[in-house]
């Protein structure tokens, strides 16, 4: 299935035509749950690892005092969501006993009791492969038409989880990695992404209104030109015409290769690279989700709005992902070297 971005509510150029000069393109990664290889695109997929390269394993430090959940082994995040979908089968069936039965019952509270913490280095978990056949990626190395995206599931600090990329070269991985390490546990199920592979879709973005000049904020911001344009912004969600540009104009929600930065909880930062000091370009946007209740004009047509819960699981979180109960992390890389460190933002 292919999935299809609504056209925009209002058109922003039309609205304000100086945004044009400002268009960028995202690609909306679209991930849904499936069972995708190592030749395939993917969130939470296993990845074209070459047999003879180690793994990447997290040094630390790690702040064990910031752990967001329970400690769960990776395999104890697996079982409580089959459980889980278990019960929403049953309740799709009709069944009166959808609620967990007692066996499931008595599982969630073993493990809710968690595991300990383990000590030294961490193996990293696979966060996104993306071809570039699939996925426009900027700032790649020559020669490197595959991007992979792994994390530390331990917590670091206010730009926890701490990510880790590698570029290479698909076609010269002959022997790959058949059983890839996973860490002892993991802070909780947010950190382990659901296998979903990718269905990409180009779409056009505008700044945020805080990365917009003043004359354009105010521009925004100006109910008449609205009521000129025969724009309503008005939808019962958002309270004034800036916040209804933001959610529904600017930056779309979910996964996404490449856009704008999207600012949601902070002023606009530098994002100069500290190896060059280059301004960094937005790369990869993981997402808690797909979109809420204020920006679901982005929810693809193809997604059957199912308001009663009649669906196994959240269709606006195929990937079950949860960064710090919501937020989104924003990685940006350094256009003048893909060598350089990346940054990421977490908003």
């Amino acid at each position: 299935m292919r999935f299809t971005t609504p056209p925009r509510p209002v058109d922003p150029v039309a609205l304000i035509p100086q945004l044009a000069t400002l268009a960028r393109t995202a690609t909306r990664l679209h991930p849904r749950p499936g069972a995708p290889g190592v030749r395939d695109s993917s969130v939470g997929g296993p990845l074209l690892w070459p047999a003879d390269e180690a793994w990447p394993r997290c040094q630390g430090p790690h702040d064990r005092k910031a752990a967001d959940g329970t400690p769960l082994s990776p395999d104890d995040v697996r079982v409580l969501r089959r459980e889980r979908a278990a019960s929403a089968e049953r309740r799709l069936r009709g069944h009166r006993e959808h609620v967990p039965t007692p066996d499931e019952r008595e599982t969630a509270k073993r493990l809710g009791r968690g595991r300990a913490w383990s000590d030294g280095p961490v193996a990293m978990l696979p966060v996104a492969q993306l071809y570039v056949r699939d996925v426009p990626l900027p700032a790649r190395p020559a020669g490197a038409d595959l991007l992979q995206v792994l994390w530390c599931p331990y917590g670091h600090g206010v730009s926890e989880p701490r990510t880790a990329l590698f570029w290479r070269s698909s076609a010269t991985v002959t022997d790959v990695l058949d059983a890839p390490p996973e860490p002892a546990v993991i802070e909780g199920g947010g950190y382990l992404p659901r296998p979903c592979l990718l269905t990409p879709e180009q779409v056009t973005e505008y700044p945020g209104p805080m990365e917009l000049s003043e004359e354009l904020r105010e521009q925004v911001e100006d109910e008449g030109r609205w009521e000129a344009a025969g724009a309503e912004w008005d939808d019962g969600e958002s309270e004034d015409p800036h916040e209804f540009y933001f959610r529904n104009l600017s930056t779309a929600p979910g996964w996404k290769a490449g856009g704008w930065t999207c600012w949601s909880l902070t002023d606009p930062e530098p994002r100069d690279c500290p190896a060059c000091g280059t301004p960094e370009i937005p790369l990869l946007t993981i997402a808690s989700s797909e979109w809420d209740i204020g920006s679901e004009s982005w929810r693809p047509g193809e997604d059957r709005a199912d308001p009663f819960g009649h669906l196994p699981g959240d269709p606006a979180d195929p990937t079950l992902v949860d960064i710090r109960g919501g937020y989104t992390l924003q990685l940006h890389v350094c256009p003048a070297s893909p060598d350089h460190p990346h940054l990421q933002i977490m908003e």
